[in-house]
């Protein structure tokens, strides 16, 4: 896989990594300025040159990935065989300066249902760097035309047109924040059902009154969910200072709720390297 493909691979998947970039050569070396490679926890793609250089600066990028760290570092490396290594000689001559870059690991979002709330909802994170997954059983509530302010979004767009939804919550990364807001209440129950048996999802949250919630709690419970299993979903959704009805109003108001969650998360990892939702 070519090192970009895999940065992209990383980001969708919300897997951290780390891109490692020859920065300036002098004299020789195994690869020129500009070559590039991206080191995950466990694979590679791409290579600035083999040998103790490459071994050098993966070792490097997996103790960055280790700590949490997000600013870039510099390596630099003689390869001479007077130069100390630990992974074997290099005698090029050269010396090599390498740039290691952590790539973030962005926000997920699924949102379930693209009537207008869903839609103003995706204007609104479609402008923030994340992973935001469109999700609708209905062809022409996520058809091209529908969809096109979107077009020039920061995020990763992904549209799902699923006549059965339940099934995307299997295909979405790990920490996913799920918003289920579909035209039909039996969908909603079922796709709660579906989420509450997911143990890879980040937050499940539910639009709707306090009526709705009581009735799908019943149903929920009928289905084998306990009351901590019911916990984990939060009805109604949204930033409880905005009440206005209106669908730019509730989307706003999720949105800023999503937005402090994110920041929640950020802070945690910085806490506790290596831990994620």
């Amino acid at each position: 896989m070519h090192w970009l493909s895999a940065a992209q691979r990383l980001r969708a998947d919300r897997i951290p990594g780390v891109l490692v970039t020859v920065a300036a050569v002098r004299g020789h070396a195994p690869r020129e300025p500009g070559a590039k490679m991206v080191v995950s926890p466990d694979d590679t793609w791409g290579s600035i040159g083999g040998g103790n250089l490459e071994a050098t600066a993966v070792e490097r990028a997996r103790a960055m990935l280790a700590r949490g760290e997000v600013a870039p570092e510099q390596l630099d490396l003689a390869l001479n065989e007077r130069a100390p290594v630990e992974h074997g000689q290099q005698c090029c001559g050269g010396e090599v300066s390498v740039l290691l870059e952590p790539l973030p690991v962005v926000p997920s979002v699924a949102i379930f249902g693209m009537g207008h709330v869903g839609a103003e909802l995706a204007r609104i994170l479609s402008r923030h760097d994340l992973e935001l997954h469109l999700v609708d059983g209905r062809a022409d509530r996520v058809a091209a035309g529908r969809l096109a302010g979107l077009a020039d979004a920061v995020a990763g767009v992904h549209v799902h047109h699923a006549p059965v939804p339940e099934l995307v919550l299997g295909q979405v990364p790990r920490g996913t924040h799920v918003l289920v807001m579909t035209h039909d209440h039996a969908e909603d129950v079922a796709l709660c059902d579906a989420a509450l048996r997911c143990s890879h999802l980040g937050s499940i949250g539910l639009i709707g009154s306090s009526v709705k919630w009581r009735r799908f709690e019943q149903r929920l419970a009928a289905e084998g969910h306990s009351a901590q299993d019911l916990g984990r979903i939060t009805t109604p959704i949204g930033a409880p200072g905005l009440t206005g009805k209106s669908p730019a109003t509730i989307a706003v108001a999720v949105a800023v709720d999503l937005l402090a969650a994110f920041e929640r998360e950020r802070q945690l990892e910085r806490k506790t390297p290596g831990t994620r939702p």
